[in-house]
């Protein structure tokens, strides 16, 4: 199963008491930033969430997501990470 963008800002607005139009104005001017930044070959940090990052070959790029420990945790990996 999985949950799409209408179905995350349906949460995150119940979560925070807001109208979905302005989390979905939230969640786009994220994503935004996070595409910007990668573009520019800039990392992004989310704290306990993970990083996302670009590695750059010879003829492509390479997206990659490292796992915070926290998030890592959650899924029984090894972890160093204490609640």
């Amino acid at each position: 199963m999985s949950i799409d963008k209408k179905e995350l800002t349906r949460r995150v607005g119940n979560r925070l008491s807001k109208g979905t139009g302005t989390v979905e104005e939230i969640i786009d001017a994220t994503l935004e930033e996070i595409y910007e930044s990668l573009k520019r070959g800039e990392s992004v940090s989310l704290r306990n969430f993970g990083t996302f990052y670009v590695r750059t070959g010879r003829e492509c790029w390479v997206f990659k997501f490292n796992p915070s420990q926290r998030l890592r945790q959650l899924f029984g990996w090894a972890s160093t990470y204490k609640p």
